[in-house]
């Protein structure tokens, strides 16, 4: 857990208890002190918004290399290898994936994981159509370690390729924490070797 992701939680906290005392205040007759509450709570949502929002502009994109982890709480997974095979005007990228968990006692899942391609056009490739051999969304216990394997079939031109890691679906609770990947940060990209 990350100081902005601690950061939230006390904001938020700080939120609902600011909400109910002003509800408290409503329903005792302290109409105009309930709104100055409320302003004062507007205010502080709005200057945290409009941080998230320029950190989000200015923060770079995450750059992994191959090996390297990319870990949500304690589920992580990494690209452990890449090897690409031409096939006359198309090319195809096959990625060999490590999910692992990193938890001591609990077993656990990651759900609404997504990994595709980018060229340096920032064109997106999905992985080739088929039943996948791992599904990202398998159950690991703890320290459990299983490899997946995904295929990319892409036109010969491609250049510089990037394996993105990112969370795609469910509730988008990054939004709300700084530092995340959302509103204009892009995902984390796992530059590929180029052959």
């Amino acid at each position: 857990m990350s100081l902005f992701d601690l950061l939230f939680i006390v904001l938020f906290l700080a939120a609902v208890v600011t909400l109910l005392i002003a509800a408290s205040f409503a329903i005792r007759g302290r109409g105009a002190r309930a709104i100055a509450l409320l302003r004062g709570l507007c205010i502080c949502a709005g200057a945290y918004f409009g941080i998230l929002a320029v950190t989000s502009i200015f923060l770079p994109r995450t750059v992994l290399h191959v090996g390297d982890p990319r870990c949500f709480d304690d589920w992580c997974i990494a690209v452990d290898n890449a090897s690409r095979q031409p096939a006359g005007d198309h090319a195809a990228y096959t990625v060999t994936l490590r999910l692992f968990s990193t938890a001591r006692r609990v077993s656990q899942r990651e759900k609404d994981v997504a990994v595709y391609l980018v060229d340096d056009r920032g064109r997106r490739y999905d992985p080739a159509p088929g039943k996948p051999d791992v599904p990202f969304s398998v159950q690991l216990g703890p320290q459990e370690s299983v490899k997946a394997t995904r295929v990319f079939d892409v036109p010969a031109d491609v250049h510089s390729p990037g394996v993105v890691i990112a969370h795609e679906g469910g509730f988008p609770i990054g939004w709300f924490i700084i530092g995340y990947e959302t509103w204009f940060r892009k995902p984390a990209i796992v530059r590929l070797p180029t052959a």
